[in-house]
């Protein structure tokens, strides 16, 4: 089973907290989102599945979805240093989940998974990075990696051009959200890096994460109805959004 201090000594359970707190400070429906992508899980591939977690950072679906279903396996892919160290270091010794170092732009990543396909393929708030050339690409990678009656989900920031009105309230109002929690302590994206830093097992690796990365940069983020029509065209039989919120949608695709 999961760990909370590894063999350096660090506590990784609660740099896992701090994590989660973070990105609650940007979507306070955050524990919704995976709650929904879990009963989607349960429903098409039952209580042991094989899951491909996307993009996993420090492993926040991985946690999630052992403390749901005990009996699935997972296999975190990703190429932070950082967030790959806080995922090692939480699940060491845990037999059911493993992790691999890779960049999803490489068009080989797929090779060094442990398997050759997944019932289920999940992401969350990872691939906006990309930009759509490169997403529609990856996607195209994922309908191979899913089996036949298997799913892929993505939950993201989703945004429809066509309704700006909308748009800019919603971000008004949840930005005003954000502000009053800053105001009450939470710690954003780059003062939780800061953080991450000055700590002296995750500074090397926050070293190497940010001369891989930069600073944060956002993809397209194109709206849900392209998420879905790209996926059908793919190679998914089915897809279209599971849940919402005025800023977020989870996305599902059938294979």
């Amino acid at each position: 089973m999961a760990t909370s201090t590894g063999t350096t000594g660090t506590d990784w359970q609660a740099w896992q907290e701090s994590w989660d707190r973070q990105q609650e400070w940007y979507m306070p429906d955050r524990e919704e989102r995976f709650r929904i992508m879990l009963d989607m899980v349960e429903a098409f591939t039952g209580s042991a599945p094989r899951v491909l977690d996307l993009a996993c950072g420090t492993g926040s679906i991985t946690a999630r979805l052992l403390a749901r279903l005990p009996d699935a396996t997972s296999t975190g892919v990703d190429l932070d240093p950082a967030l790959l160290a806080i995922a090692r270091g939480t699940f060491e010794g845990d037999e059911r989940v493993s992790f691999v170092t890779a960049d999803l732009k490489d068009p080989d990543w797929t090779t060094r998974l442990p398997y050759d396909s997944y019932d289920c393929v999940l992401t969350a708030t990872a691939l906006h990075w990309l930009h759509s050339e490169p997403l529609a690409a990856l996607y195209g990678q994922v309908a191979g990696l899913v089996r036949d009656g298997g799913v892929f989900m993505n939950a993201d920031h989703m945004i429809d051009e066509t309704t700006p009105r909308i748009n800019a309230a919603e971000r008004a109002r949840r930005h005003a959200g954000m502000d009053r929690a800053k105001g009450e302590g939470a710690l954003d994206w780059a003062e939780w890096w800061q953080l991450a830093a000055q700590d002296p097992v995750l500074a090397e690796p926050t070293a190497r994460r940010y001369e891989i990365y930069g600073e944060h940069a956002d993809g397209d983020m194109p709206s849900a109805a392209w998420h879905a029509r790209t996926l059908r065209d793919a190679g998914f039989g089915e897809a279209r959004a599971v849940w919402c919120s005025p800023s977020d949608t989870l996305l599902l695709a059938l294979k």
